[in-house]
């Protein structure tokens, strides 16, 4: 199968124009499961919560997830996506996963990244697998990069692909999906943005790029540039990601040693 990801770069506010601009990106795709970044509908600096509110949509009626689902019905691919999400007074940074017959899941980030704190709930889904076609997939948001136990555990229910829609100004994460990659012995697809934002003085953000598909053995097999938007699709075996021996005698989970690990 090909798995892809979209980078953009949204102006924020922009709902209708960021959707159409990254639903065209799909649509010149040829691939099976596609990965939008964090929040690719709306933008990222938020200056309040009531502007969060705004901006959000409710699930699955809301705009971008309507148009997410029109353009997996016309390509007959799998999409997960990052967007604001509103759920009555609340706002929640989620990712959906969509397909053709509609909405399939819902994921809430559960690690809120600085002043996301100040406006976003805390999510409240468990990291949970969901079959997307023939494979297993999971889904990350951004910062849940950072805790080692977000992309284990939906390892251990047997993912094949975690999908991690992100806004990264950090420069650490690439390299760090490579490794979890290589210890969960999964695919990755990490979808970021590129541009700036400064919509609160003093607070200038920078996102990366450098989108990337990383495989179980840690290889980089697509990388982005970290200036230009870009979408990138790459030939992948699934089968590979059900295989869990580092030797002969060396499964990655049936060699952890719960015995000896703490809280």
């Amino acid at each position: 199968m090909k798995a892809a990801f979209v980078q953009t770069s949204p102006v924020f506010g922009e709902v209708q124009s960021n959707v159409d601009k990254a639903v065209s990106k799909i649509a010149k795709l040829d691939a099976s499961l596609i990965v939008l970044p964090e929040l690719f509908s709306t933008g990222y600096q938020f200056r309040s919560k009531k502007e969060l509110l705004e901006l959000a949509e409710e699930l699955p009626s809301g705009y971008a997830t309507r148009t997410l689902i029109e353009a997996a019905k016309a390509t007959g691919a799998y999409i997960v996506a990052g967007l604001a999400e509103r759920a009555g007074k609340k706002a929640y940074n989620s990712a959906v996963l969509v397909g053709p017959r509609g909405l399939i899941a819902t994921y809430r980030k559960a690690h809120l990244f600085w002043d996301e704190k100040k406006i976003f709930t805390k999510g409240d889904t468990p990291f949970k697998v969901y079959k997307a076609g023939k494979v297993r997939v999971g889904m990350m948001i951004c910062f849940d990069w950072l805790f080692p136990e977000a992309a284990r555990t939906l390892a251990l229910q047997g993912a094949q692909i975690i999908c991690h829609p992100s806004n990264l100004v950090l420069p650490y994460c690439p390299q760090a999906m490579i490794t979890r990659s290589l210890e969960n012995r999964v695919f990755t697809i990490t979808a970021n943005r590129v541009g700036t934002e400064e919509r609160v003085d003093g607070k200038l953000l920078k996102f990366i790029g450098t989108s990337q598909v990383t495989s179980p053995d840690g290889e980089v097999l697509a990388r982005a540039g970290s200036k230009r938007e870009e979408a990138s699709a790459v030939e992948i075996d699934p089968a590979r990601a059900r295989k869990k021996l580092i030797t002969p005698l060396n499964d990655i989970f049936r060699d952890r040693r719960k015995d000896l690990f703490s809280n």
